[in-house]
């Protein structure tokens, strides 16, 4: 079979495209369509089944696909004749990517990408998989037996591919349909039983919950932890502790440069997949900032500082946007930028730091990673993980000299590939966190990165005449896409700097977008958000996503989201969406919580009336800075952080300076503790008494 070598002799239709994704496939031989009506208008035209290829730019085996099958001449040719084909990047378009990863579901074929799916002309799916390799292997038929044996089925048995197609279009419509559960309840027994089952999954060796491949899900252990100081349960604030703890001193973490990777191949953390997404680095600069409250530990805030000094480093547009992703390959090699032999560390330290290094980072001749795509290219390779983690006070000096200089020439080394694409969603994740950090370890740095992140996002993607949020600006242009996942994101993440700056202006935007967000998203009738608008008619399917995978799903993040906006503003209709989505989604946190995690935050939030913590004074004082540290200084979760003036409740508003000085009011429903002006009391109001 012979394949293409001069991939660049082609150049399709996707070179117009602003995602890295379907840029990477421009020179394919394959007449490959961004996804949209001049496609679909083809499709019909022509009468040709739709292979619908999903995947994104990061993705490891979209790369071997791509080379062993797009770049391929005659299944190019083939697809060409008897098929439109259509490229989709999922992060740009997860309402698409939903829908048909659950129709690949849902016929068995198990999910992930890259997702390859067979369409009618009106987008029912009727067949599809994921990885088809370039001749028959693994059990699979060769990617080209299967458009074979497809071309044959459409041009003979048309009919009972549409009658499939049919059946599985009304089987997803099902499938996806939500109601409300009759009479369970929404109480303290449904934390119980999903802490229950969360800690029973737990890995007391390595930490982490389930086994490998392992994933840090940050929103389950963030939920443990409140679980565990709600209902005093030491065992669970320890299990994440050591999770945390396990986490960043393996593989999957990159000890050099900061920030974790996706996921851990094995069970104890040490061989990443090697992308770094921006939305798995946002949530664990959170639990990581929460293990730093609870446990007074400084090793968990350093963890949350090195995350933040990758993102602005590396993954940081100049005007303030957040990028998306980084490759796992670089040269095409699964963690080629990342991985050491023991040879190469030898020549660039001095004896002494190598010894130390060694030592530390557990490198060995042989090495402890092997590229199973590839495994004779690079031979001896280190991944670098903490394998003895109490160095002298005269060693750590070495090693703090062996990691500098081992930076320095790594940073020589060709870049895994950026995924420079901006999201409203992702962003709003991460400038959530970087607020968050701010607020709790008081870096400038951090508040103008957040501040800079707002600007960049109400200049590129908010419309602030209709009061529209885009979801992905890249290179000077806007797409024209909304989802829900944008506007709560972003919701989410503005309220966080809100309560870190008291800016009335922020708290202002919060609500615009909220309000936006409930016009769009919400059904009033049924609760719950759809991932989509209405009027998007590229869809054969609206629907309302609730799973907390690797991203929090938008309708988690709705809902704790609109909770604490309700708290700040008194907006009742806020609270009573977020507590009919709440009703709506009851039974998925009753027999699958390991599918919500997000959401259980929500529910924790949602069960008791939240603490008010009112900041009056002048914000430019040092001593109603001081006061707002230390708002921020406790693990205490459910509260919001407000001040008495702009858009926030009437009751707060009243209240006023005590005795000429800044103070702080800690407030439930309308009544309120005494007025302090004293940061250490206003900690110990917001302690909670479980104890490690």
């Amino acid at each position: 079979m012979a394949t293409n070598t001069a991939a660049h002799s082609f150049t399709n239709r996707l070179a117009r495209e602003k995602s890295p994704y379907l840029l990477q496939h421009q020179h394919n031989p394959v007449d490959w369509y961004a996804w949209g009506e001049q496609a679909f208008s083809k499709a019909r035209a022509e009468n040709k089944p739709i292979l619908l290829s999903i995947g994104y730019s990061t993705c490891h085996w979209c790369h071997v696909m791509e080379r062993e099958s797009f770049e391929n001449r005659e299944i190019a040719e083939f697809l060409n004749q008897h098929f439109v084909s259509i490229k989709v990047d999922r992060e740009e378009r997860p309402d698409v990517d939903k829908i048909y990863m659950t129709a690949v579901q849902a016929i068995g074929q198990g999910g992930g990408w890259p997702l390859n799916v067979f369409l009618t002309p009106e987008l029912k799916p009727f067949y599809g998989g994921t990885y088809f390799p370039p001749v028959e292997k693994y059990g699979r038929p060769s990617f080209l037996q299967v458009l074979q044996h497809i071309t044959e089925l459409w041009g003979n048995r048309r009919a009972d591919i549409t009658k499939s197609a049919t059946q599985l279009h009304e089987h997803l419509t099902n499938l996806t349909r939500q109601e409300e559960s009759q009479g369970l309840l929404l109480g303290p027994a449904l934390l119980q039983n999903a802490a229950k089952e969360f800690k029973d999954e737990y890995d007391p060796r390595h930490g982490g919950f389930g086994g490998a491949p392992k994933f840090p899900r940050p929103a389950q252990p963030a939920f443990l932890l409140r679980y565990g100081t709600r209902f005093n349960d030491r065992d669970a604030i320890r299990m994440v502790l050591h999770t945390c703890e396990r986490m960043a001193a393996g593989g999957i973490y990159d000890q050099l440069g900061g920030g974790f990777a996706r996921y851990s191949v094995d069970a104890e953390w040490l061989v990443p997949h090697f992308e770094k997404m921006l939305y798995d680095n946002a949530q664990l600069i959170s639990l990581y900032l929460d293990a730093y409250l609870i446990s007074g530990e400084a090793r968990f805030a350093d963890a949350s500082r090195d995350i933040i000094r990758y993102v602005l480093r590396d993954m940081t547009h100049p005007e303030g946007g957040f990028y998306s992703a980084e490759d796992a390959d670089s040269e095409g090699k699964e963690g080629k930028f990342y991985c050491w032999t023991r040879a190469e560390l030898a020549k660039l330290l001095t004896s002494q730091e190598f010894d130390v290094a060694v030592r530390y980072f557990g490198i060995t001749e042989k090495g402890n990673f092997v590229d199973h795509s590839d495994p004779n290219a690079l031979p001896s390779q280190n991944i670098l993980s903490i394998v003895d983690p109490k160095p002298s006070p005269g060693e750590q000096t070495l090693l703090a000299s062996a990691k500098k200089k081992m930076f320095g020439e790594r940073a020589k080394r060709v870049r895994p590939h950026l995924d420079d694409k901006v999201l409203a969603s992702w962003n709003g994740m991460m400038l959530g966190a970087i607020a968050r950090a701010y607020a709790v370890l008081r870096n400038d740095e951090y508040l103008a990165a957040a501040e800079k992140n707002l600007a960049f996002l109400q200049a590129k993607l908010w419309d602030a005449k209709t009061k529209t949020l885009y979801h992905r600006w890249r290179d000077g242009e806007r797409d024209a896409v909304q989802l829900l996942d944008g506007y709560a994101n972003l919701l989410a993440g503005v309220i966080s700097l809100y309560e870190a700056t008291l800016e009335s202006k922020h708290l202002e935007f919060a609500l615009a977008l909220a309000d936006t967000m409930m016009a769009k998203f919400y059904d009033p009738e049924g609760g719950g958000f759809w991932q989509s608008g209405a009027n998007s008619n590229d869809l054969i399917l609206r629907i309302k996503e609730d799973y907390d995978g690797a991203e929090p799903s938008g309708n988690s993040v709705a809902v704790l989201a609109i909770l604490k906006l309700a708290a700040t503003t008194d907006r009742a209709d806020l609270k009573a969406a977020a507590e009919k989505t709440l009703r709506l989604l009851a039974d998925r946190l009753q027999r699958l919580p390991q599918a919500v995690p997000h959401l259980l935050l929500g529910l924790d939030y949602w069960l008791e009336e939240p603490k008010r913590v009112v900041v009056v004074g002048d914000k430019q004082t040092a001593l109603t800075r001081d006061l707002l540290k230390a708002a921020h200084a406790v693990y205490q979760p459910n509260k919001v952080v407000l001040s008495n003036t702009g858009p926030v409740e009437a009751f707060a508003k009243t209240l006023p300076l005590d005795k000429g000085q800044p103070t702080v009011y800690l407030c439930t429903g309308t009544a309120c503790q005494p007025p302090t002006h004293d940061p250490e009391q206003v900690k110990q109001m917001l302690k909670v008494d479980a104890k490690l």
